[in-house]
């Protein structure tokens, strides 16, 4: 799988799995840890986790720009792993949330994010574009997809085992201090806590029936309980982002230990020959045109796409919490699933298309970007028909049912290994390939820009991650599933009408 590929490609991908791994505890936990920690609503939490997600993408765009201007990409990259690393640090701080700290440790959070957000920018494009400059090599330009999936791998090894490190702290810690986990019972804390109205019975009644499951002692006041167990359920949350912070340190060690065999784009600007006559910058002004016209043709796609794949950390975390399980599956474990299928699929995917090529019957870059936007669909066509057939209500709705009757309604497993089954292989049509569409059509002075341009659209679809849950709390679930399947189909039909001409700007 590694032979005909720069030396390069390896340490680039280990650099950037310490990043990922940081990433996905914090996309874990972000907005089932902002519920619980602040006892926000959900639409709150999830729009400040959209506004967190846009800002990683948008500040990548200025992270493009200051490593063009400067063309010093490598000390861009490091300024972001030194500055995510503070940002989580903020982050693992422990301090308990009470009427009169919320509003500046709300704020604080929110700084902490930002932090991680402007690194991320900083670091996530510019190692793209380093990548993507590895196969500027004619030796290697034919395995540039195959180079780009790679990467992807490698990022995804990191995936795998973050999901698990926040669960697995909270109930270790949990456990120290007499307590279990129940994913339920802090929502029932904050609205018991915070009530301004009385609860209703069938609430009533579930909070002590749940306090008595996690460890409630009745010689101790209930609200004396629901205080301390909030406490200990954030702090276990809390220590996880240590994880992040050892992490970005072991990135940040391997990037600055291999740098020297990574290419230098000051370097190679300054031996190339800027002298060119009328003719040749009249066609080459065609030429980026043509080129940024296919990009932001291909940046539509995406946008719809993102804000339908990054509902794993919205909707479908909302529904792993509320319709599955979480007696023996966490509801932020559900996002170690997506890496997992990224590893085990990548190989089958690079040989598919490998196979297909020695036939002679290569599927282009934008064909398979296209095939991903249906592969998505399906995901949801998938948990529109299932929803519909297990008569779910809205989340909402849901959750004011008595415990019995929920726990007789929830799903098994096999939902949501069916549903990022194939919400991962679109992934794989589309992310990797996107990666290396975007090197391909970029011109050679824009590439962190446009490598920015990739994560900004990003940013967008990420703007829109609020609406999911949205729907999901006020309509039946099925509905919010369709919303998507109709997005994915409209997207589909789109890029395949624009078939021939990106075909044709790419080759």
């Amino acid at each position: 799988m590694f032979a005909n590929h720069p030396k390069g490609l390896i340490p680039a991908a280990l650099s950037n799995m310490g990043e990922r791994f940081g990433y996905y505890i914090m996309n874990a936990v972000l907005v089932l840890f902002l519920c619980s920690k602040f006892g926000l609503a959900e639409e709150t939490s999830t729009i400040v986790y959209s506004v967190f997600y846009a800002g990683i993408y948008v500040l990548a765009l200025v992270g493009g720009i200051i490593a063009d201007k400067t063309q010093n990409y490598k000390g861009t990259i490091i300024s972001g792993l030194a500055v995510m690393t503070l940002g989580y640090a903020v982050l693992a701080v422990p301090i308990l949330a009470t009427e009169g700290n919320t509003a500046w440790l709300l704020t604080l959070t929110c700084f902490a994010l930002f932090l991680i957000a402007f690194g991320n920018g900083l670091f996530k494009g510019n190692l793209q574009a380093i990548v993507g400059q590895l196969y500027d090599n004619p030796k290697y330009s034919a395995q540039r997809d195959a180079g780009f999936q790679i990467f992807y791998v490698f990022i995804n090894v990191g995936g795998v085992a973050a999901p698990f490190v926040a669960p697995m702290l909270r109930s270790w810690w949990l456990n120290v201090n007499s307590m279990s986990y129940n994913a339920s019972f802090p929502a029932l804390c904050h609205q018991f806590l915070g009530q301004t109205d009385p609860m209703t019975e069938e609430n009533m009644n579930n909070l002590y029936s749940l306090a008595t499951q996690v460890g409630y002692n009745t010689q101790m006041e209930i609200s004396e309980f629901c205080t301390r167990y909030l406490d200990v359920f954030n702090t276990g949350i809390h220590y996880s982002f240590l994880a992040s912070i050892a992490a970005m340190l072991i990135s940040l060690v391997i990037f600055i230990m291999t740098k020297k065999g990574l290419p230098s784009p000051a370097k190679k600007a300054a031996v190339e020959d800027k002298s060119y006559t009328p003719e040749e910058k009249a066609a080459m002004s065609k030429e980026i045109k043509q080129r940024m016209g296919a990009l932001f043709a291909v940046l539509g796609i995406a946008v719809f796409f993102w804000f339908s794949f990054h509902q794993n950390g919205t909707s479908m975390s909302l529904f792993a919490r509320d319709f599955m399980d979480t007696s023996s599956i966490a509801p932020e474990i559900w996002q170690a699933m997506n890496p997992f299928f990224v590893i085990v699929l990548t190989p089958v995917i690079i040989m598919f298309f490998s196979a297909l090529s020695r036939k002679g019957k290569e599927i282009s870059t934008p064909k398979k970007i296209a095939i991903g936007m249906g592969l998505a669909g399906i995901a949801y066509l998938f948990m529109t028909i299932y929803s519909v057939c297990m008569h779910y209500p809205s989340g909402t709705e849901f959750r004011e049912l008595a415990y019995a009757t929920r726990e007789a309604m929830l799903s098994g497993p096999w939902v949501l290994v069916l549903y990022y089954f194939f919400m991962t292989v679109a992934e794989l049509f589309i992310s990797p390939l996107g990666l290396s569409f975007v090197s391909k059509v970029a011109p050679k002075h824009m590439q962190g820009l446009c490598q920015g341009l990739w994560l900004g659209a990003t940013a967008v679809g990420n703007l829109l991650l609020w609406i999911g849950p949205l729907i999901y709390n006020k309509c039946p679930i099925w509905v919010a599933w369709a919303v998507f399947l109709a997005v994915c189909l409209i997207s589909m039909g789109a890029m395949f009408s624009m078939l021939k001409w990106l075909e044709r700007v790419t080759k």
